[in-house]
């Protein structure tokens, strides 16, 4: 029977041969109920289910988490466009995300862990989406996979279902209320206001050719920094502060206001052309490699960060 409601679990594993056992029967079920289905995971992935599978089916959409998923905050965006695309009139869809791979930079592997959060904050209940996330418990750390029974309400491990005792939902509002590290090498700070945006961008611009960045990342950093910028000119008092600072494998640009952000999908919901919120979140997040946003009571601070 087709499935009615929004299921999201977390599918843990262990090597090749357990991925296979979770996922093929998963996609083969949703071919034969004719559901479109995503896989999104590595390329090594993709390729060892593509030959698991053998003749090709036109219901699976396969896509390279490591190109979709660079900056995580892109991955909600993309199933929000799947279900647009294939869930019309109430069609049920199956998809399979595989968000944290071994390798990924920590500070990515924070943004996965807010991103899976996120997915239960998403989608309406009644939506026809049965989301797998498979987590390679031989290859992560535990607190990765610690992080996901916390982050899912339902366990897939060795071919049986369980509730996560750990789940938690996130309170709406409360998203962006986190701490942020001190910046680990001396920072470039500058207080603007409305005459100061070219200023902004030219620091950026300096700061992004010190760091041997390519032209068209400089210039894409650029933007994203004047939207974000402009956010903190017309929504937050009219002044905000940048700081820019460098080290072994990272430029961050950082910017500080006085508001306050509470819309937890802030920058992974596609604003309407005429909206003038939230539209340089959302062009940050696809400009960026990682953009991360901290927001509370005492104001908000966004830091976009280039990998070098």
């Amino acid at each position: 029977m087709p499935h009615r409601t929004y299921r999201h679990e977390a599918f843990l594993y262990q090597g090749d041969a357990a991925f296979l056992q979770g996922t093929l029967p998963f996609i083969r079920d949703a071919a034969a109920a004719a559901e479109p289905v995503m896989v999104a995971t590595t390329g090594s992935r993709l390729d060892l289910l593509r030959d698991a599978l053998g003749q090709p089916t036109g219901t699976v959409h396969w896509v390279d988490m490591t190109e979709l998923g660079r900056n995580p905050a892109r991955i909600i965006p993309a199933w929000l466009h799947f279900l647009e695309a294939h869930a019309s009139k109430g069609r049920s869809v199956r998809g399979i995300g595989e968000p944290v791979w071994a390798g990924r930079r920590p500070e990515e592997i924070v943004e996965c862990h807010l991103n899976e959060a996120l997915l239960n904050l998403a989608f309406d209940p009644d939506t026809p989406l049965w989301l797998r996330c498979p987590y390679d418990t031989e290859a992560l750390g535990a607190p990765v996979v610690d992080e996901a029974r916390r982050n899912h309400p339902l366990i897939y491990e060795a071919g049986r279902y369980h509730n996560s005792p750990a789940y938690r939902t996130r309170a709406v509002g409360t998203t962006f209320d986190r701490e942020f590290p001190e910046p680990t090498a001396q920072a470039d700070e500058t207080v603007f206001g409305p005459r100061d945006l070219a200023a902004v961008r030219a620091a950026v611009t300096r700061h992004a050719g010190d760091a041997a960045m390519a032209p068209d990342r400089v210039a894409e950093l650029e933007l994203a920094i004047h939207e974000i910028a402009t956010n903190s000119l017309r929504h937050a008092g009219g002044t905000g502060t940048l700081r820019i600072w460098q080290d072994s494998r990272t430029l961050v640009c950082e910017v500080r206001d006085r508001g306050r952000l509470i819309d937890p999908l802030l920058g992974r919901t596609k604003p309407p052309d005429c909206s003038e919120g939230g539209r340089g979140v959302w062009l940050a997040n696809h400009l960026c490699d990682l953009v991360q946003i901290q927001s509370n009571d005492q104001g908000t601070t966004i830091r976009l960060l280039s990998w070098l």
